[in-house]
């Protein structure tokens, strides 16, 4: 058992780096290099040469630019995953809107780092996703929060559900109140939240997107 856990923790870090500046995979490739578990067994200038890379080696971490010729990174993480579904992809990149950390995330990446992070937060960070656990930068990992929290105020409440699946099996407001033991101002109230949540401007329609994103079902 001791000498399969030396193996374990001494075992390197097999990385391809993506990038299509010439100056950043050197500078990248030295500053790994300089650590003595990772091993850099291949490098790519555009997201195809990316994709094909790690099909054919197989390595424990593709290090992923996002905007490179032919095929941008998200293309080629799409293309990784499907094809390689336990890929570990950390993205290292300048951009850090929502419109670029949440699709890389959500095509499979593990990792999202700015290219102004610190060498040491950098290797910990490879060394995180090779494993296969998830490595945000802080600003990065704000924006998640942000959007995650922002995506729950536009969850039903239970309360709202019910007064849904009541609109849905044709009650009007006087009988949904009377039998949520409520008042009809507070359906009303709740038919408001609703349209906000939903993103429509009436019953009908609510009942339907609720129906599509199967928040209820139509009895």
């Amino acid at each position: 058992m001791l000498f399969l856990f030396l193996r374990k923790k001494n075992m390197t870090i097999k990385i391809i780096i993506a990038d299509d500046h010439p100056v950043v995979r050197s500078g990248l490739r030295a500053l790994l290099s300089s650590q003595s578990d990772f091993d850099i067994v291949g490098e790519a200038s555009n997201g195809e040469e990316a994709a094909n890379l790690a099909i054919s080696l197989v390595p424990d971490l593709i290090l992923m630019d996002l905007q490179m010729p032919i095929l941008d990174g998200l293309g080629a993480i799409k293309r990784i995953r499907d094809r390689l579904p336990k890929a570990n992809i950390l993205v290292l990149t300048t951009y850090g809107t929502d419109a670029d950390i949440l699709p890389a995330l959500e095509a499979g990446a593990i990792g999202y780092l700015l290219k102004d992070t610190p060498p040491e937060q950098l290797f910990q960070a490879v060394r995180n996703v090779a494993s296969g656990e998830m490595a945000l930068a802080p600003r990065v990992a704000e924006k998640v929060t942000q959007r995650l929290t922002n995506s729950s105020k536009n969850t039903l409440s239970s309360r709202e559900i019910e007064v849904l699946e009541l609109a849905s099996q044709g009650n009007p407001n006087k009988a949904i109140a009377k039998k949520l033991f409520i008042t009809e101002a507070t359906v009303k109230s709740h038919f408001v939240h609703i349209f906000s949540k939903l993103g429509v401007t009436d019953r009908t329609a609510a009942v339907t997107e609720a129906v599509k994103k199967k928040i209820i079902k139509i009895q």
